[in-house]
């Protein structure tokens, strides 16, 4: 009892009613499921707990449901208080069945720190201790995290100076996450690298999914130095990153625009065997048209045919390059390029890339070598509407209407 008592004093010294910032993406929940449960957005907070204690409620619950879903989906349809009632439901249900296992209340605990209630988490912790049932280190380490998603920062540390004072529920490697991604989110780099120091001075080391938390908080906050060091420190202790993290990694790269680390940071991953994604490319064709530097693309090019990367991310390079000649206005670069993309099986998927190559014939005055683009584009693209207005706006301004009754013949009606 003692232990409940220093638990709830630390929480409300700094516990303060907060408004719900509930995320609207649990909506799609409401309209996939039956009537039964849009009961209980329309059904008055008396009826709720009858409703979930009821067979038809029983019946609908499967291997796949979800109560986060269903608590979420209550909270941001203005019915918090029905939240509540449910938790409360279901802890009701834990102490009547005279539960024991830890993981059915820490997952409560867990529940009540999605719809940011501090409150509820507490109660479930003095019930445990009512019922004779001894926390953990999982018990505490949701209540930390229901204390994080309260906004209750100062309930932490007392938690964690009462879990350090312990004997059978000390800071594990979990405890540490939780800090440390919960200062990654809340922007305190500081206070991230300080926990990753004293998880590391605690004798716990970090997996994959740590580092891959911390750098990817830090490239978010644009603190890439603090991202270098999670990195090395990643490297040195015999770890492989994962692909998530070679994305966070490049993605700070292109950010400083650092040309040179980018390049080298390529040719490591494409030498270790790695297929990079869309998002990846996307960045560092990004770069290289900021930069200008069309020749690197096409080394880039190279090197991503040559490691058999897949055809999106070809494509992606393709269309940058093409871009680029175009925004220079050297159609003969782009001819060539086009052509090379088309013998190679790959096909224009955007619009905005054709409208650049369209722009630059209109540029230069080369109405006969854009008709012959358009009639390479005959089969393996369909103009879009804005593209066909662009085409009508250019031969009208080059004095060329006459050409406007053969846009049949492009694919476009």
């Amino acid at each position: 009892m003692a232990l409940v008592c220093r638990v709830l004093s630390a929480a409300r010294r700094s516990l303060q009613p907060k408004a719900l910032a509930i995320s609207s993406s649990s909506q799609r929940w409401l309209s996939n499921q039956t009537s039964l449960l849009q009961r209980l957005v329309e059904e008055p907070n008396s009826r709720i707990k009858s409703i979930l204690g009821s067979e038809e409620f029983s019946a609908l619950q499967s291997s796949d449901f979800s109560w986060e879903t269903l608590l979420t989906s209550l909270a941001s349809s203005s019915s918090p208080d029905k939240s509540r009632l449910v938790l409360e439901w279901k802890l009701e249900n834990l102490l009547e069945e005279n539960e024991k296992d830890h993981d059915r209340y820490s997952e409560l605990i867990s529940l009540c720190g999605k719809i940011q209630n501090l409150p509820l988490a507490m109660q479930v912790f003095t019930s445990m201790g009512a019922n004779g049932i001894k926390p953990t280190s999982a018990i505490f380490n949701s209540l930390v995290h229901a204390c994080f998603s309260s906004g209750n920062v100062l309930t932490t540390f007392s938690l964690f100076e009462i879990m350090e004072s312990s004997e059978g529920f000390k800071p594990n490697s979990d405890t540490y996450d939780a800090f440390m991604s919960a200062f990654s989110k809340l922007g305190k780099a500081d206070s991230v690298q300080a926990w990753y120091s004293a998880k590391k001075a605690a004798g716990f080391s970090s997996d994959v999914q740590t580092y891959q938390t911390l750098i990817s908080g830090c490239i978010k906050l644009n603190n890439f130095k603090l991202a270098d060091w999670f990195y090395e420190e990643m490297v040195l202790s015999g770890l492989m990153p994962n692909l998530p993290i070679l994305e966070n990694m490049l993605e700070g790269l292109c950010k400083r625009r650092s040309f040179d680390q980018v390049k080298e940071f390529m040719k490591i991953v494409l030498d270790a065997g790695w297929k990079i994604n869309e998002k990846m490319a996307e960045m560092v064709v990004g770069l290289y048209i900021e930069l200008g530097m069309v020749e690197k693309l096409e080394e880039l090019l190279v090197d991503l045919m040559e490691t058999n990367q897949v055809s999106e991310v070809l494509l992606l390079v393709h269309c940058g390059i093409i871009r680029l000649n175009a925004m220079l206005d050297r159609l003969d670069d782009v001819e060539y390029s086009v052509g090379r993309m088309l013998k190679q099986g790959v096909s224009f998927k955007h619009h905005d890339v054709v409208e650049k190559v369209i722009c630059s014939y209109f540029r230069c005055s080369a109405h006969d070598r854009l008709e012959l683009f358009l009639e390479r584009l005959k089969g393996s693209y369909e103009l879009t509407k804005s593209t066909y207005d662009l085409l009508i706006a250019g031969y009208r301004r080059a004095g060329l209407s006459d050409r406007l009754n053969d846009m049949k013949c492009v694919g476009f009606s």
